[in-house]
């Protein structure tokens, strides 16, 4: 029972946070790990212990096949190099600095007990920043690193942590081993991934060939999927993160073989409110950790807490020693790269080096760490716990709240006409291309005039939207006329169903139609509505 009434508290907090994060104008991340903390605090806060299993098995293949899934495949591959850069090389440099650092201001940390602190704490966590991102239309190009960065760095850090700890029971370290492996983990996970998403793909297939799709039955299996990449990989002692984000790729690029327009519409509403809560529930339970943390370290804490700011203001500057050599010598010793890539301007790493955040990963890793190795206590297993707590709140907190005024103050605004022309470009082909059929469908033998003059109508139609689109790509004049004609025709469109909605609701209350009717027209106006966001 007192599961369930835990359970019942965390959702009223999430919900609360929640609304706090939108009156705020703040990323629900940031609020849900202080409101955490601050429950924790109270007199008869909880004392609430997050299960590293909880988060590697349950929470950790749903988000990581959620961010495959929405994954641009064309970004991310063109931008895999400083992707790989981000995700392997600052991973093992912000590693290294960190043992450096750790070992020196706490001795009683051994040096494979410090490089277990800077494994669990080199991974970055994208979804507070990829939330102040798309909300002030940052660069795209820095989303996608961002974003790729943070599917693909786990798996790296999970490695070196693997090796480290291997190494405090071993006491040696084996770096040629170590290599080796991560490139047997990741080769052989990203095989894992493709081979479940194939099978995904090939079943559902089946499936809708045999006429037992549905679109709820469809949505339920899909949420197999990433646990059959995730453990099936861990099983076999591979990389499960990328299997799971290399799965999630996959998938989304056949889903339009696989799935129709009903359960499209209703896995991408599933999908995105099942993300949202778990986000949202891992943060409120990284705050809620607090209290298990300072009772684990005792009267310590005063003592240790400017260490902790200490280690996460090396893991902040880490990252910007790392990134601006990262981005500028390889161009300047390969210039293929910048005739592919470009020359980004300073302002883009710099904005790159703040988005360093820190989250549930790097707690559920520190959280993980056993009790004890080869017979004795693990060393320093509360303070590594500790100092991963310091880093993620000063990163997340910090870094967050502060985010938006840099982004500001650095410019790193996407030119909205970039967005605007490629997508009119696309309208205008995928229109000429219904025009087209319409076009044959009309030249078939035994057409009715009937069958014509709805055609007329329908070409009609494509061809105004033709016009609107490509007055998007003749200059600012003929983009703002269009533009001025958009808001009137969305003006018109919402009155008027706005006054369906009054009609059908009306209909209901004098009893001239039942719910089930009233429901089916509703999705149409639903459906409607959400055309003109």
């Amino acid at each position: 029972m007192a599961e369930f009434s835990f359970i019942f508290w965390v959702v009223i907090a999430v919900a609360l946070f929640s609304l706090a994060s939108r009156r705020l104008a703040v990323p629900y991340p940031i609020v849900m790990v202080i409101g955490g903390s601050l429950l924790a605090l109270l007199p008869r806060g909880p004392h609430i212990v997050l299960q590293p299993e909880l988060v590697f098995i349950l929470f950790l293949p749903l988000l990581l096949y959620a961010g495959g899934w929405n994954t641009d495949w064309r970004d991310f591959r063109f931008n895999l190099r400083p992707i790989l850069l981000l995700a392997i090389g600052c991973v093992c440099f912000t590693t290294g600095i960190v043992a450096v650092v750790a070992h020196t201001l706490f001795p009683e940390l051994n040096w494979p007990a410090a490089v277990v602190l800077g494994a669990v704490v080199a991974p970055t966590d994208a979804i507070a920043a990829t939330a102040i991102m798309s909300r002030m239309s940052v660069v795209r190009r820095i989303a996608t690193i961002v974003e790729g960065e943070s599917l693909v760095n786990d798996a790296s850090s999970l490695v070196i942590l693997r090796f480290a700890i291997l190494a405090a029971a071993a006491g040696t370290f084996a770096p040629g081993l170590g290599l080796l492996t991560f490139v047997w983990v990741s080769a052989a996970g990203i095989a894992i991934g493709l081979a479940i998403g194939y099978c995904f793909v090939r079943g559902q297939l089946l499936i809708d060939a045999a006429g037992l799709s549905d679109p709820e039955t469809d949505v339920v299996i899909s949420l197999l999927t990433p646990f059959a990449a995730y453990l099936s990989a861990d099983a076999l002692g591979v990389s499960g993160v990328l299997a799971t984000v290399a799965a999630g790729i996959y998938v989304s690029r056949q889903s339009p073989r696989i799935y129709n327009s009903q359960t499209r519409l209703l896995a991408y509403s599933f999908w995105e409110m099942l993300v949202f809560i778990l986000n949202a529930v891992l943060f409120v339970l990284i705050g809620l950790q607090l209290r298990t943390v300072l009772s684990d370290l005792g009267l310590r804490v005063g003592e240790l807490v400017w260490g902790g700011l200490a280690i996460a203001g090396v893991v902040i500057l880490v990252r910007f020693v790392w990134i601006y050599p990262g981005t500028y010598v390889p161009r300047l010793l390969f210039p293929r790269i910048v005739e592919r890539e470009g020359w980004p301007p300073l302002t883009w790493p710099t904005l790159l080096g703040w988005t360093g955040m820190r989250g549930v990963v790097s707690l559920a890793a520190a959280l993980a760490l056993p009790l004890s190795v080869a017979g004795h206590p693990f060393p320093g297993r509360s303070l590594i716990i500790f100092l991963t707590y310091c880093v993620i709140l000063v990163t997340l907190v910090f870094q967050g709240l502060t985010m938006p005024a840099l982004i500001g103050l650095l410019g790193v605004v996407e030119s909205p006409n970039i967005a605007d022309r490629e997508e009119a470009q696309a309208r205008i082909q995928v229109a000429e291309a219904a025009m087209a059929r319409l076009g044959e469908l009309a030249e078939r033998d035994g057409v009715t005039d009937l069958h014509r003059m709805r055609t007329d109508r329908m070409l009609a139609a494509y061809a105004d939207r033709i016009r609107h689109f490509r007055s998007h790509l003749q200059g600012p004049r003929e983009e703002e006329r269009a533009e001025r004609e958009h808001e009137v025709d969305h003006a018109l469109k919402r009155e008027t169903l706005e006054a369906e909605r009054a009609t059908i609701v009306k209909m209901r209350q004098q009893g001239l139609i039942n719910d089930e009717i009233f429901h089916r027209i509703e999705l149409d106006i639903d459906l409607a509505e959400a055309q003109l966001r």
